[in-house]
Formats: structure tokens, sequence, C-alpha cells
């Protein structure tokens, strides 16, 4: 199944017209022609099933034949991650995780940030192409670029874990995650977070853990958390 994404798209919806971007990926690519059947998602919960009325590479227009709702997980992941220096990096690191099962991502800026600029509109792009490819009906939240102190003073959540390097006691991200709860996980930038946020993150309830016995990349790191509490929730 291949899946197309329209935000606009709900149940009392009964004729559609993509874009012209999407439409001239539909015809002119994807060659397809009239009566085809086409499969969107809202990126809401909603996969609808469509069928094309008018094969215009400029006005594609489907007719909406059926539409399912597929309930969400049982928690949510938001991950606050420091842009990484190379962009290639984090924008891998947010198709990854789309493909994994995140709901929401914060960039964050902290005190050894070496980049302070996002592309938000380019890494809209490689969400929506990676909700796309792993046929996810729920299209993950990125927030706007946001200063570490801002997000802990604005942030709560029923488990809140801070991943850092310092030597310090700290538990596995396995032993102190409970399943079926919202999670929120900081992840620092190339140098660490510093020592005056971790105690800031502490103090606001943040829970020191670990994601392993080697140091990671920013982007490894982020993956790493993902794929854990993805994991430890489908045991």
């Amino acid at each position: 199944m291949q899946l197309f994404y329209s935000p606009d798209l709900t149940p009392e919806t009964s004729h559609y017209t993509f874009s012209k971007e999407e439409s001239r990926h539909i015809v002119r690519v994807l060659r397809k022609k009239e009566n085809d059947i086409l499969h969107i998602t809202n990126g809401k919960g909603y996969i609808f099933s469509a069928k094309v009325m008018l094969a215009d590479q400029k006005n594609c227009i489907v007719e909406v034949t059926s539409f399912e709702f597929q309930k969400s997980k049982n928690y949510r992941l938001h991950l606050a991650v420091a842009p990484t220096k190379m962009n290639d990096r984090y924008e891998w690191f947010l198709e990854k995780a789309t493909e994994i099962g995140i709901d929401t991502i914060t960039p964050i800026i902290c005190d050894r940030s070496e980049r302070k600029v996002i592309k938000a509109e380019r890494f809209e792009k490689i969400i929506q192409a990676a909700t796309k490819q792993s046929l996810t009906p729920y299209f993950p939240e990125l927030n706007p670029l946001t200063s570490f102190k801002e997000f802990i003073n604005s942030h709560t959540n029923d488990q809140l874990f801070i991943a850092h390097c310092e030597v310090n006691q700290k538990q596995s991200l396995k032993q102190a995650l409970e399943i079926d709860k919202d999670v929120t996980i900081l992840i620092g930038p190339e140098g660490d977070f510093s020592s005056k946020e971790i105690e800031l993150a502490l103090n606001n309830n943040y829970v020191p853990v670990t994601l392993g016995d080697t140091r990671l990349r920013t982007e490894t790191a982020a993956i790493v958390a993902c794929h854990s509490v993805a994991f430890l929730n489908q045991e």
C-alpha cells in the first residue's frame, strides 16, 4: 500500500483536490489514472480510501469511498533533542524516529549548542515523507525551536528523563521506564548538557538515565531512546 498525506481530510469529506505538487506526483510520476484507488491519511489516525475522479497533474480530484480509524498507542513519546552541528544528522534522526514511532519532537537550544537555527519547513517535509513511507496514520508534531530553560519550565509529563554523560548515579532507561505512560526524554548537543542544565532538570523532577555503556552521538542517542521506549511498551 502507498500512503498519501492530506491534513485537511475529515470523515465528512466526500471529494478532495490535491495540491499542484502532490497532483503532479500522483499523475505524472506514479501514473495514476481515473478509477485508481488511493489511500490517504490526515495524520490524525484516519486512513481514507479514495477513487481518482480526475487524473490531472495540476488538480487531481478524488472521491472518498471509505475510511477507518486506527487507535493511537497507550503512551505518547516526546523527545527534546538539541540540533546537531551537521543538519543531515538531525534529519536522519527525524526520519528514523518517525518510522519507529514518535509523537512529539522539540528542538532545544542548550548552553553548548553549536547550531541555533533550524529549517523547520524542511524538517516537516522529512517527517511527512517518513510518515507516508512507514504507513502510519499519525503525523508527529514538530515544535518550534525552544531554549532549554523555557522547555524545562513549561513542560510536565508523567515520566521525565534526561540522558547525559556526566559521571554520577543514573538508572538505565529500561529500569526507570513505566510502560503505557507518557514520557519525555531530553537529549543534549554534541558537547552534552552543562552541569547547570543537568541541575535545573533534576530540580524539575527529571530522572537521570543512561542509554548504554558507550558514549553516543546526539542523533544516535535520540534513536536509541525512541526505539527503547517503543520496544519496552511492546513487551
